[in-house]
C-alpha cells in the first residue's frame, strides 16, 4: 500500500477534500454517505473504509461481464436496487418500488444511460459510468394515464437507438421488472427479452473487496444501533409504558443518524406476539420479563444490508426452561448450519446436510435455512430439504458470497418464538461470521 493511498483512507471529515471512502468531502454534495458519527465510530473500531470510485467500476464490470457472457445486447433495469448496483446513485428508492420511474440501460460495451426523474437528472452526475442521463422511463398509469402507451413506444425506441449503435444486430436484450406496457413497445421493436432478474442476482452475489469492506462498516453500524435499541428497551420496558414501536424506532433513529437508508420490514415484536412470528411491531406496551425479538432487514450505510435477528429477554425475573431450552437449540441451529459454509459446497448440500430442529418446532420453521444478502435480502436461497425445489438452486458456493443463516424456533400454540440470524461471509477457505452482537446471556441459561 502506498502512502498517498493509505493517506486517502484516513478518515477525518473535517479535512481534506476527499473523505476515506473517496469521495468529496462536501457537505453540500448530492451523493448521499455515511455521518461524521459514523466515520468516528468505525475508526474507533479499526475498520478499514471501502473505496467507493473502486466498489462502483467493480459492480460496473461485474454487470457487463455477465451481459457479455450470456450473449446479450444489454440489460434493462428497473428495480431500484439494481440501479443502486450499477450506478450506486438513489432517487427517492422506496416510492420508486411502487412507482417505478427510473431505468438504466447497461450496454454490452458497457456504455450506461439512466433514465431519471425529469427535474433531477443530476443525483448520478458524481459516477462518471454513467455516460447519459434521460428522463422518461414512467410507465405507470398514475404517471401516464390512458397515454402510457405512447409513453412506452418512445421509451422502447431510445433503447432500440442506443442498443443499434453499442450492440449493433444483437436484438436480445435482458430486463429485470417492467410494465406491462413497456414490455410489450420492447417487443414491438423486435427484442428478444431475456430474463434480466437471473443477471443481476449473479452478478450482486459476489461481492469485491471494497464492498466487503463496506458491509463490514454498514454492519457495524447496524449492531451499535442495534445496542442502543436493547439499551433503551432495557432501561424502560419496566415502566410498563413501552410499545413495540417506541423500541423499533431507535433502531430507525440510530440507522438514519449513521447514513443509513431505511428497514424493509417492522418485524419486532413481544411476549406471545412472537407467535406465529411475521407479526408486526405495533402499539402493544411490552411486559416487564417478556421475550422480545426482531430481524433488522436494515438498508444501512452505503446502501448495504445488514440481516440479523435476537431474541431479548426483558425482566427481573429468569426467563422460563422452555424459553432457555428452545434459545439454545436455535443457537446450535445457526452455529452448527454455519460450520457448512465453504466455497464449492453446493445449495442442495447444504439443504440435505442441516442440522434438524426438534420435531415441535418443525411447523413453525423460519422459510429458509440461509439466504444470500448485499443491497438487500438475495440470491441464493437455501431451503430447508422439505420445502427444496430440485433444479431451482443447483450452484456452489464462491468466495465473497454472503450469508444469512437464519433460526426459528417455536411450537404451534405456544406464547413465545426464538429468532435468531447471523451474516456470514464466504472466504476463500472457509466462513467468517460478520455478526458480533451477543446472545442474550439470560436466555442462553448463563
Amino acid at each position: 500500500m502506498n502512502l498517498h493511498y493509505s493517506d486517502t483512507r484516513k478518515i477525518d471529515p473535517t479535512r481534506g477534500a476527499r473523505l476515506g471512502d473517496n469521495t468529496p468531502n462536501d457537505a453540500n454534495r448530492v451523493e448521499i454517505g455515511p455521518t461524521r458519527l459514523a466515520f468516528a465510530e468505525w475508526a474507533a473500531a479499526g475498520l478499514e473504509l471501502p473505496d467507493l470510485q473502486e466498489m462502483r467500476r467493480y459492480r460496473w464490470d461485474r454487470l457487463t461481464r455477465h451481459v457479455v457472457e450470456r450473449g446479450y445486447a444489454g440489460l434493462l433495469m428497473f428495480d431500484p436496487l439494481n440501479i443502486r448496483y450499477a450506478t450506486d446513485s438513489t432517487n427517492m428508492q422506496l416510492w420508486n418500488t411502487h412507482n417505478p420511474f427510473r431505468a438504466v440501460l447497461l450496454c454490452a460495451d458497457g456504455y450506461m444511460v439512466i433514465w431519471d426523474y425529469k427535474n433531477s437528472p443530476f443525483l448520478s452526475e458524481f459516477n462518471p459510468l454513467v455516460r447519459e442521463a434521460r428522463s422518461g422511463a414512467d410507465l405507470f398509469y398514475f404517471d401516464r394515464g390512458d397515454k402510457v402507451d405512447v409513453a412506452a413506444d418512445v421509451f422502447s425506441n431510445e433503447v432500440r437507438a442506443l442498443l443499434a449503435e453499442h450492440a449493433p444486430g444483437n436484438k436480445r436484450l435482458a430486463v429485470d421488472k417492467i410494465m406491462l406496457h413497456g414490455l410489450r413497445a420492447l417487443e414491438a421493436q423486435g427484442f428478444e427479452v431475456m430474463e434480466g432478474e437471473e443477471v443481476t442476482e449473479k452478478a450482486r452475489s459476489v461481492k469485491g473487496p471494497d464492498e466487503i469492506r463496506a458491509m463490514r462498516c454498514s454492519v457495524h453500524a447496524c449492531e451499535v444501533a442495534c445496542a442502543e435499541m436493547e439499551k433503551f428497551a432495557r432501561g424502560n420496558v419496566p415502566g410498563g409504558t413501552v410499545s413495540e414501536d417506541d423500541i423499533w424506532a431507535v433502531l430507525h433513529a440510530e440507522n438514519i443518524r449513521r447514513g443509513g437508508e431505511w428497514i424493509e420490514t417492522r418485524l419486532l415484536t413481544s411476549g406471545p406476539r412472537t407467535n406465529p412470528w411475521f407479526q408486526e411491531c405495533g402499539a402493544r406496551i411490552v411486559q416487564n420479563n417478556e421475550i422480545v425479538a426482531f430481524d433488522t432487514d436494515l438498508v444501512g450505510s452505503y446502501g448495504i444490508c445488514t440481516d440479523i435477528s435476537r431474541t431479548w429477554w426483558i425482566g427481573d425475573r429468569p426467563p422460563r426452561p422452555d424459553m432457555i431450552e428452545a434459545m439454545q437449540h436455535a443457537h446450535e441451529h445457526i452455529m452448527t448450519n454455519m460450520q457448512m459454509l465453504r466455497p464449492g459446497v453446493t445449495i442442495p448440500e447444504l439443504s440435505a446436510n442441516t442440522h434438524v430442529l426438534r420435531e415441535k418446532y418443525q411447523a413453525q420453521k423460519y422459510g429458509c435455512l440461509m439466504h444470500g444478502v448485499g443491497l438487500c435480502d438475495e440470491w441464493p436461497l437455501v431451503a430447508y430439504p422439505d420445502h427444496a425445489v430440485p433444479g431451482s438452486f443447483d450452484y456452489a458456493l464462491e468466495p465473497g458470497m454472503v450469508l444469512c443463516v437464519e433460526a426459528l424456533v417455536g411450537e404451534v400454540g405456544g406464547d413465545f418464538s426464538i429468532k435468531l440470524e447471523d451474516q456470514v461471509l464466504i472466504t476463500e477457505t472457509g466462513f467468517e461470521n460478520l455478526t458480533k452482537y451477543p446472545f442474550d446471556a439470560a436466555l442462553m441459561g448463563n
